[in-house]
């Protein structure tokens, strides 16, 4: 199945070394060669690349690892493709706009039997069961809150009502930001840590690479990194429990809201 990658930070930060980690395993050290992308929030903006060519051979790839790309929330994603051809328009991250805001998604895993009824504006471009459930998941919200936003604890407290329905379905591990803070839903495998002061000096596990990360940071920086399998051999990464829901803004875990 495919692998996703999460940054949420209290500063931008960049994710140069975790993405050359991640990125080795599209193709290289493991076998997400079916296209890949990447989202950038700055601002109101979204950065956003995607390619159809495994990550390791991708010329776009070479473009992020070498751009030091400055953001407090980013999403990632490596494609094996179990439902949907490879193709550009079947590549996540996918995004589409919400209360005036974008929005980024991006799954991991395979739904079966999933065919939810679409009444609104939100349609799939691609044939994936991803795109179709990012889809489902903007209408019932719209439906659930109108045209007002609701605050985060209330965003968390109906994802956490939604998602279980569709992770009945399959495997759902998924990510989704708007750019104030992110989610990220386990039903097999994700894994956590957060960088803070005193920083460690970081080994990759796909790639000859540290980074002492007390000489690039300030005291004050705090750097959240989700992902599917850890990236790191020299650091504590933290096992998501299956069926978990967490929020991460600025760079810390939030307490679920109370029933």
């Amino acid at each position: 199945m495919c692998q996703l990658l999460g940054m949420n930070c209290n500063v931008p930060t960049d994710i140069v070394f975790s993405f050359t980690g991640f990125a080795m395993r599209g193709g290289h050290t493991d076998t997400h060669h079916d296209g890949w992308g990447i989202a950038f929030f700055e601002g109101a903006g979204v950065r956003h690349f995607v390619d159809h060519q495994a990550a390791i051979a991708s010329p776009v790839a070479e473009l992020i690892k070498r751009y030091p790309i400055k953001s407090r929330n980013v999403i990632a994603h490596i494609r094996k493709a179990t439902q949907g051809q490879v193709a550009l328009e079947n590549c996540h991250p996918f995004v589409r706009e919400l209360w005036g805001r974008y929005w980024v998604f991006a799954h991991n895993g395979d739904l079966k039997d999933f065919h939810p009824v679409l009444t609104g504006s939100y349609r799939p471009v691609g044939c994936t069961d991803s795109e179709l459930a990012f889809c489902y998941l903007l209408q019932e919200l719209h439906a659930r809150f109108g045209d007002a936003p609701p605050a985060l604890p209330q965003l968390h407290a109906a994802l956490a009502e939604l998602l279980p329905g569709i992770a009945a379905h399959g495997t759902f591990n998924m990510m989704l930001s708007s750019g104030e803070a992110l989610f990220a839903h386990c039903s097999t495998s994700l894994h956590y840590l957060v960088r803070q002061h005193p920083f460690p000096t970081a080994k990759l596990s796909d790639e000859d690479l540290s980074v002492d990360f007390s000489q690039v940071t300030t005291p004050q920086d705090r750097v959240a990194v989700i992902v599917t399998q850890p990236l790191t051999t020299n650091e504590q990464w933290t096992a998501f429990a299956p069926g978990e829901l967490k929020l991460f803004v600025d760079g810390m875990v939030q307490e679920p809201p109370a029933p």
